[in-house]
């Protein structure tokens, strides 16, 4: 099954074109190795909640995206209000998936804590910040990827179950 993307990329200097995007393409890069995801739409924004907000909502509700990348907004600055515009617009919350950015991202840099990244569920859509620099992205991403794709399985009743197939622990598998 291929599952349809929106990258967002939030940059005031970007989308003014002071900028060239380096973000947008480290992941449509990373996504080229994953055959499961097909990137359907691509824009740039200002560090603007309102407009970042509408954007996720339009990518959801009216194009039918899957998966919802941003990258971009999730730091310190005042104009850093991608999570605060994801908050406003998911449905649930998905803390594990910016859990394991940050545990994952801790490993090379103690700068990773500072990150404020946020995902969560829209309807069937899976919105997810990334930072904002592209050696970050390629790190990340192709770690969370293939747990993002079952999540997509499961949130779309592709799939039922989480427990994998080889789990030999003998729980009981938890049916969600």
């Amino acid at each position: 099954m291929m599952y349809k993307v929106g990258i967002i990329t939030a940059s005031d200097k970007g989308f003014s074109g002071q900028r060239e995007d380096l973000s947008g393409p480290a992941i449509e890069e990373i996504l080229l190795g994953f055959p499961g995801f097909s990137i359907e739409r691509y824009t740039m924004v200002p560090d603007d909640q309102y407009v970042l907000a509408n954007e996720m909502i339009n990518m959801a509700d009216r194009e039918g995206i899957d998966l919802v990348l941003t990258t971009g907004g999730t730091g310190f600055s005042k104009r850093d209000v991608t999570p605060e515009a994801t908050l406003e617009v998911i449905e649930r919350k998905a803390p594990g998936i910016p859990e394991a950015m940050r545990y994952m991202s801790l490993q090379i840099t103690p700068r990773a804590m500072l990150s404020r990244a946020e995902a969560g569920i829209r309807g069937n859509t899976l919105i997810v910040n990334l930072p904002g620099s592209p050696k970050a992205i390629k790190e990340i991403l192709a770690y969370i990827l293939p747990s993002l794709e079952h999540g997509l399985d499961i949130l779309q009743g592709r799939a039922t179950e989480c427990a994998r197939p080889d789990d030999d622990s003998g729980k009981t598998p938890v049916i969600l």
